[in-house]
């Protein structure tokens, strides 16, 4: 049994930003385990033994590389760590390091952190996540077609069993994060999770949380800097025996929401130190919600600036409300392709189509606000002349300047766009 001392890497000075290589798929024949499966516990003497074994003997069966399961023990007071050892002992490939704190994520940083694995992933000990999901979940990670995968709860084609408290919660996070962070993932904590050690060893020490936010501020980071996510729709079954505190974990996880929001929105985290080189085809995400600000007022100054012209050109011919309209509309879609392009960094005719209906469907709501402002100025001063009329048009249009923002962000152009996602 071997003690583990917290890893050098959270001490290490963050690296200088230099691109990753690009993906390459591994050799067929690699020398040494492809696979690191993680299996982090904590007072786990009835669940451990039969999970690494069910483990073993899937990866032995169906498992084409060597691999290796390392069981990383969270400061167990119980006999688990005597198990653990045994099971080192007696199981060929099967490691075990001990940590004297505990947290989720302490375990997975210093056990990804020690690996030299090309894969590296986890999954909790009671395996409620049906095993033969794991081949699906690493397969493109060996291939080089992504960064990171993640096993779903939450996409078409899982399938899952647990209560409505559960259910509720889980959802109820996972929209939190998208309305938040504007994540494009779809379920950030699915104890089912892989990555290239490559990027691991370039996300490690940006990651702060050593608890259960841990994956989600793993996934956020990547996913703002460009890195490609895979989901894999898992079969799940929720062990009624889970030793999570809910209360006290979801007040955790909002901390580290809003600790992550700040660090991105000013811009502390070195984001292009984990861009590829070469590019993949997705485009680049401009990094951090202060520059997307800025460029997205610089758009909305340059529509403004169209709309009041065209405003101004079409009233006497078409009337105050269809001018408005028809101004509203033809600034609507110039907006949208040149935020598509410069604030949100999506490149390519890709979901073009789509990303203008959604743009449309947020015009839809700056008309009602412009529309409604124009109808409460003539029915509150029939008499209000002209330049009124602008002034109370740009008030509006503030308003729903910052709405479509909002929308922008989170729905039109969500994060997913740059990641490579894969959706089942």
């Amino acid at each position: 049994m071997r003690t583990v001392r917290r890893s050098a890497l959270i001490d290490r000075p963050i690296p200088e930003p230099s691109a990753l290589p690009r993906r390459a798929p591994l050799p067929a024949h690699h020398p040494d385990p492809v696979l690191d499966v993680v299996v982090p516990v904590y007072n786990e003497e009835n669940d451990l033994e039969p999970c690494v074994r069910r483990l073993h003997a899937h990866l032995g069966e169906t498992f084409p590389y060597a691999f290796r399961i390392t069981i990383a023990d969270n400061a167990s007071t119980d006999g688990t760590p005597r198990i653990a050892a045994r099971l080192a002992a007696e199981l060929p490939g099967t490691d075990f390091i001990r940590l004297a704190e505990k947290g989720r994520g302490r375990a997975l940083h210093a056990a990804w952190s020690r690996s030299r694995a090309p894969v590296l992933a986890y999954l909790d000990v009671d395996l409620s996540t049906d095993l033969a999901a794991l081949l699906p979940l690493v397969a493109p990670l060996i291939s080089g077609h992504s960064d990171i995968a993640i096993g779903t709860r939450l996409a078409r084609g899982s399938r899952v069993v647990r209560g409505p408290k559960r259910e509720i919660i889980s959802r109820c996070y996972n929209g939190l994060l998208r309305g938040t962070l504007a994540v494009g993932f779809s379920d950030a904590q699915c104890g089912f999770k892989a990555v290239r050690r490559d990027v691991a060893e370039r996300l490690l020490p940006l990651v702060e949380d050593r608890e259960w936010f841990f994956d989600t501020e793993l996934l956020v980071i990547a996913e703002r800097a460009g890195l490609r996510i895979h989901e894999v729709p898992v079969d799940w079954v929720d062990d009624p025996d889970s030793r999570v505190h809910l209360v006290s974990t979801a007040l955790a996880d909002l901390r580290g929401m809003a600790r992550l929001g700040r660090a991105l929105a000013c811009g502390r985290l070195p984001l292009s130190a984990l861009r590829r080189s070469g590019g993949d085809l997705d485009g680049v995400l401009p990094a951090g919600l202060a520059r997307q600000v800025v460029r997205f007022a610089a758009v909305g100054a340059a529509s403004t600036l169209c709309y009041l012209l065209l405003y101004t050109v079409l009233r006497p011919a078409t009337g105050a409300q269809a001018a408005n309209a028809l101004a509203l509309l033809a600034s609507a879609i110039a907006n949208t392709a040149a935020n598509r392009r410069l604030t949100f960094g999506v490149r390519g005719r890709g979901g073009a189509l789509r990303h203008h209906l959604k743009g449309l469907a947020a015009f839809l709501i700056g008309l009602a606000l412009t529309s409604g402002s124009l109808a409460v100025l003539h029915h509150t001063a029939s008499g209000a002349g002209h330049r009124v009329e602008l002034l109370t048009l740009i008030a509006a249009n503030l308003a729903a300047t910052l709405l479509r923002f909002l929308l922008f962000r989170a729905w039109v152009f969500p994060a997913r766009r740059t990641t490579g996602t894969t959706a089942p």
